[in-house]
């Protein structure tokens, strides 16, 4: 049945309301309004920056502006002044003393991308959307595959976190092994492994005991022989194994585990293997620290996160694979609303993420700037600091101390029962805030612990012997 025949209507443009002209850019001339506004935006910020260091790392608590909508359009002049009180209230990853988490300070050339991504504004879901993008994003993770030691031919996707690296990691190897209708397979890890594995199985519809997790030697790093038996029992019992998780760089303490005997006994037991190397896989973009991850490029996947220690601002994950082309027969769907793909497929089609923003500008520029020189002198600082903060607390009396190759270093009291390392770390936490220095107080081994993350390069000997003092008091030892 057709549609019912109506008289034609008369048209007229639709009515502006109150609020003319919006607040696009004109796509015919240059808009001095928005180059003041972004004017006035850069230079707040980057007076926030240059004042990091009168400022604590954590601020106190500060007035929050309006958060609704007002009937109104607001000046560029509210918006701003709106704006800094949310800065005010921001956690400061720029002062010295911000020792607490994988939160490095922001490279120039990450923000500057940041900037210009969001004014174009493409989206990395199809080709169509971000043509020069798409051939960017796919020729760097190629190139970043490659110098982590995958094979030519590899490559990867970029994701925001590594929590969401790490899932596609676990649902590309169940899809690559027939296993996605298998409610009895497994998942093995370490018992550091980070938690970002538990939420995998939750949303990939497995139960928790579907995630084993192996004991670690007294380096924080996986038994590579309890991995081999418990893959032999596996087998013995008929229980598939989605895949191996292996972790370079731990939360706590950055260890690494054993990548060359784990990926031996994957290739035995035909075994996907995925390296969790969020924290520690960047060292591998180093000839000098390689040999701090080794055998990474027996990888079958590996997350990565330059946001943790180079400065790409948030979010920059990427998963790297060395058969990439697994990615879009997990997570295919044709995408039948957008055109056909005329060269490599389409972003939205290489992993979870459909729309996303172009990521890649930020970590495509901040790694350009750094050159590969820059990059390895972030890594040296960090190790650097990270060992003359060790050489300081060892003398310590009563102190133990937790680290591996990287640039982590944990701590806690030598005696005393858990609700006493609990009470310690919360009292020594706030002696140390007060001294504008900022620890993290993660549980590890049934202990509460302070933890050091060495990657903040405005931090100096001043401030980690300010620590060292801190510490040492809070123990009776002299510092």
């Amino acid at each position: 049945m057709g549609l019912p025949d109506h008289p034609p209507l008369a048209s007229a443009p639709p009515a502006q309301r109150g609020c003319s002209p919006l607040p696009f850019a004109a796509p015919d001339s240059e808009d001095p309004a928005l180059q003041q506004f972004l004017e006035q935006a850069s230079a707040q910020l980057c007076s926030w920056l240059a004042s990091a260091s009168q400022r604590p790392p954590l601020p106190g608590l500060s007035v929050m502006p309006a958060v609704e909508p007002q009937q109104r359009p607001q000046p560029a002049g509210q918006l701003l002044s709106d704006l800094q009180l949310v800065m005010d209230g921001a956690y400061n990853p720029s002062h010295p003393g911000a020792l607490a988490h994988l939160d490095p300070p922001p490279l120039a050339a990450s923000i500057v991308g940041d900037l210009i991504g969001a004014g174009l504004n493409n989206n990395l879901l199809a080709e169509e959307l971000s043509p020069s993008l798409t051939r960017l994003e796919r020729s760097l993770m190629a190139w970043l595959a490659e110098r982590l030691g995958l094979p030519a031919g590899s490559g990867g996707v970029p994701a925001s976190g590594g929590t969401l690296s790490n899932l596609m990691a676990l649902v590309t190897a169940r899809h690559s092994r027939g296993l996605g209708c298998c409610a009895d397979a497994v998942v093995l890890a370490s018992a550091d492994a980070h938690v970002s594995m538990a939420k995998a199985l939750t949303v990939m519809g497995l139960p928790p005991q579907a995630l084993h997790q192996l004991p670690v030697d007294a380096g924080g790093a996986m038994d590579a022989e309890r991995l081999e038996q418990q893959l032999v029992q596996l087998r013995e019992r008929g229980i598939p194994v989605i895949a191996v998780v292996a972790t370079a760089g731990t939360t706590v303490r950055g260890a690494v585990d054993p990548l060359p005997e784990i990926a031996t006994a994957c290739q035995r037991h035909g075994v996907w293997l995925h390296v969790d190397g969020a924290i520690g896989a960047v060292f591998a973009l180093s000839e000098a620290h390689r040999h701090r991850v080794p055998g990474l490029e027996q990888a079958d996947s590996i997350t990565l996160n330059p946001q943790k220690l180079l400065g790409i601002t948030k979010t920059s994950s990427v998963l790297l694979l060395a058969t990439p082309r697994l990615l879009e027969q997990a997570f295919g769907t044709g995408l039948p609303y957008m055109e056909p793909s005329w060269s490599g497929g389409h972003g939205g089609e290489s992993g979870l993420q459909g729309s996303r923003p172009a990521e890649v500008l930020k970590l495509w520029l901040g790694l350009r700037q750094l050159g590969l020189a820059g990059i390895e002198a972030v890594l040296d600082g960090a190790v650097a600091r990270r060992r003359q903060l060790q050489a300081l607390l060892a003398p310590i009396t009563g102190l133990h101390l937790v680290s591996g190759p990287l640039h982590l270093l944990a701590f806690t009291p030598r005696r005393g029962d858990p609700a006493s390392a609990e009470r310690w770390s919360l009292r020594t936490r706030q002696q140390l805030l007060a001294a504008d220095l900022m620890l993290s107080r993660p549980l590890y081994g049934h202990r509460h612990h302070l933890k050091a993350v060495l990657g903040n390069p405005h931090t100096g000997t001043a401030e980690l012997e300010r620590l060292a003092g801190v510490v040492a008091a809070s123990l009776g030892s002299p510092p």
